[in-house]
């Protein structure tokens, strides 16, 4: 017999729940027993998640975390809850400070035993970029309104379905030549399971997490270079990349990054020249129970769909050689 999760039957507000990393964390909170709310400004673009719920386990709500009132309204009876919105356009103080101060606050008078909030490796109120100063900001407001908050700190999430690896493999599909821009900057890409596992970890036990500040990150630094050429390589193509100056890449966010869809803004490059590794400092994501996985492990996979010839194209016949 199974034993009952410590949120089996729990309420859990997911706050920006209907995003990439939303998905991955509704379903572990799902699989644990917990009942879902998920609220976003759209929250139709979580619809995907009811075939995995049980009748009456999941529910979906509108709100806007710049106002108090919407917040407080899907707070209502919350037993839990996670704030994950997070954007690198718009009005970063109303979403990565404001809004989570609200929503700590309507958490904590919800009775809500448990917030953990969603911030960012490299978060650092000292730095240029308004991003990372946002989300620090976020982090000293989400622990003056709820002090026993958890707060997270992942670096870049990577799944089979995200906007990071896959932006790369469909550039690399496509050109017989591509820019690398910050060749040596070392990330370390953290599978999204693994992520939305140590939210949830997290969740489950405020008295053991609360309070405390987590970076979490994949088992291994990688450059930029060394991931395109792992995607290349997975993809079974032989390509030619550049390795960009960062003169060169820096030029480039200032010339391109305001225009839509820019591959790379002006606080982007500087986010990534500073890297996306943790700093030591905090404890990471093995305190939350939790093993990461390398990204190698996944690539041969994920990549068959932008081989040549698809799952019969050179990785497989290598294979059945």
């Amino acid at each position: 017999m199974a034993l009952k999760h410590e949120l089996d039957g729990k309420l859990v507000v997911l706050i920006g729940g209907s995003g990439f990393f939303g998905s991955y964390v509704a379903q572990q909170l799902l699989s644990c027993g917990a009942r879902l709310r998920v609220a976003s400004r759209h929250p139709e673009a979580a619809f995907k998640l009811k075939p995995l719920a049980n009748l009456g386990q999941i529910q979906f709500a509108r709100c806007d975390v710049t106002k108090p009132e919407s917040i407080a309204a899907i707070m209502h009876g919350a037993d839990a809850a996670i704030y994950m919105v997070g954007a690198f356009s718009g009005d970063l103080a109303a979403l990565h400070k404001t809004g989570p101060a609200i929503a700590a606050g309507a958490a904590r008078n919800a009775g809500a035993d448990a917030f953990v909030h969603i911030s960012a490796l490299g978060a650092d109120a000292a730095s240029e970029v308004y991003y990372a100063q946002t989300k620090a900001e976020g982090e000293d407001a989400v622990r003056a309104a709820f002090p026993k908050a958890t707060i997270l700190r992942p670096s870049v999430l990577f799944g089979e379905d995200d906007d990071f690896i896959n932006m790369f493999a469909r550039m690399i599909a496509g050109f017989p030549a591509m820019p690398v821009f910050g060749p040596e900057a070392r990330l370390q890409p953290l599978w999204v399971d693994d992520a939305a596992r140590a939210a949830v970890n997290a969740l489950a036990d405020p008295e053991r997490h609360g309070g405390k500040t987590y970076e979490i990150a994949g088992p291994e630094a990688l450059t930029m270079a060394q991931i395109n050429r792992a995607i290349a390589q997975a993809q079974g193509r032989d390509r030619l990349f550049i390795e960009l100056p960062d003169a060169v890449s820096s030029a480039f966010a200032t010339l391109t990054g305001w225009l839509p869809g820019a591959p790379l803004t002006q606080d982007q490059w500087r986010l990534l020249k500073a890297g996306n590794v943790p700093s030591g400092d905090r404890p990471g994501i093995k305190a939350l129970g939790v093993s990461p996985s390398p990204l190698g492990l996944f690539l041969d996979r994920w990549m068959v769909r932008y081989r040549k010839h698809g799952r019969f194209g050179v990785k497989a016949s290598a294979a059945r050689r």
